[in-house]
């Protein structure tokens, strides 16, 4: 295959990870890329919750919020912690939190490709961008 910069194209391939750990990667980003789980995920940024009290904080039955939970759990995004009958969710490590917190700030600072109308209606400058009223 022809190249421009053939030492450049050697260095990324000579650091590019194990096809499994590009997968596994992409995984977590698929996982992080569902609303439901993204909140369940942020509603953790703020400490240990059990299903029941992060149903009520996104407002999602106890059964989707359990089912979302055992995915997460299973690509080792959260923990568990168990006392007595309650089990307490918890982000995995900092880099899961580092991941959330970074995609947050990204997000903050962005202009969204999916804005709502409300969003669209008041950051619009009559005076420089058309409104849609």
């Amino acid at each position: 295959m022809r190249t421009i910069d053939a030492e450049h194209v050697a260095l990324v391939r000579a650091s590019m990870p194990s096809v499994e750990d590009v997968a596994d990667l992409s995984d977590v980003f698929g996982l992080l890329g569902e609303p439901n789980r993204a909140r369940i995920l942020i509603s953790l940024l703020n400490g240990p919750m059990c299903v029941r009290d992060l149903a009520a904080a996104i407002n999602l039955s106890e059964s989707a919020v359990s089912h979302a939970l055992r995915l997460l759990r299973a690509h080792r995004v959260v923990e568990v912690h168990r006392t007595g009958r309650v089990a307490h969710y918890t982000i995995a490590d900092s880099h899961v939190r580092d991941l959330l917190e970074i995609g947050l700030e990204h997000v903050g600072h962005t202009i969204l490709i999916h804005a709502t109308t409300a969003e669209t209606d008041r950051d619009c400058d009559p005076g420089t961008i058309p409104c849609d009223q």
